[in-house]
Order: C-alpha cells, then structure tokens, then sequence
C-alpha cells in the first residue's frame, strides 16, 4: 500500500523588474497599491491597507467608515530580503482567534542581478487551519489566491506608483 502525504504549503513566486530593496518596499509598506482589492473580508468597503514594518505589526485593512480589520501579524522582519506574516483567516474567510490556527506566509526577497528581483512565497503549516485545510489550500493556490496576488504584485513594479 502506497500512501502519499497532502502538500500543506503552497509555493510561488514570481522575478521583478526592481532592485530588491524597492520590492521589499513596495511589498509590504505599499501593499495597498498592488493587493487584490477585491480580497478583503471588511463590512464595509476597502478605503486602504496597512503593514506595519516591524515584528509585532499588524497587516489590515481600513474600510471606508473607519473600520478595521486585523488579518496577520508580522512574525520576522528582515528588510529587505525577509519577512514572514501571519494569515489569521479562518476556513469560513473570517478572523481567526486561535494563533494556533494560523497559517503563515515567508516572502523572500533574492536580488538576481541587473536590478531584478526573485519574490519567493511560501504559504505553510496550512493543516493549522483545522478540518478541511485542504480548502484554504486549494484556495490561496489558485489562480485567485497567490498568483493574482503576485501578477497584480509585478504589474505595480511594472507601472510604477499608481
């Protein structure tokens, strides 16, 4: 009998057109100039998004009305080539409480020369998430998930500031 193990991590990445220290930048501290605005679990409609550069921070959204949303935490804050955060998001795309039931992402940042840099996400310890994980994985790696996430992520290098 062959048994073969569920991923519990999804990969990408993705090489930009920028010296690292800018897509560090642009990465985190202007996250809302190239996340998915339609990826937000706010009431009310999406005003802007925060990442607060330093371990300890909060990523959040900030809806139109002044409300806030608090979907990660920032575990490991190494600019410009590191930074790993929480996804306090539970299976029902609501916040999760639980630390222990929070997936983590690891944004690495490796300069490959001329002024381009390698993006490698890795979204893990996805199985934390509960019964039914596999849904949240399936989710984060489709075409929706990450790799929007990063298309939108180079088409703002791309573009420059919007």
């Amino acid at each position: 009998m062959t048994e073969q193990a569920t991923e519990v991590t999804v990969t990408k990445s993705v090489v930009v057109e920028a010296p690292v220290e800018e897509a560090f930048r642009i990465f985190t501290e202007d996250i809302g100039s190239w996340w998915p605005r339609e990826h937000h679990i706010l009431q009310a409609q999406l005003a802007d998004m925060v990442f607060e550069p330093r371990v300890g921070g909060y990523v959040y959204d900030r809806g139109v009305d002044g409300s806030e949303c608090r979907w990660a935490r920032v575990l490991a804050y190494e600019p410009p080539h590191r930074v790993v955060f929480s996804w306090d998001i539970a299976l029902d795309w609501q916040i999760e409480k639980d630390p222990e039931r929070t997936s983590e992402i690891e944004v690495r940042f490796i300069a490959e020369g001329g002024g381009r840099t390698r993006i490698e996400l890795e979204h893990r310890k996805l199985d934390r998430h509960g019964p039914g994980w596999e849904a949240m994985r399936d989710a984060v790696e489709s075409e929706g998930g990450w790799p929007l996430g990063l298309a939108r992520f180079a088409d703002r290098i791309i573009g420059g500031r919007p």
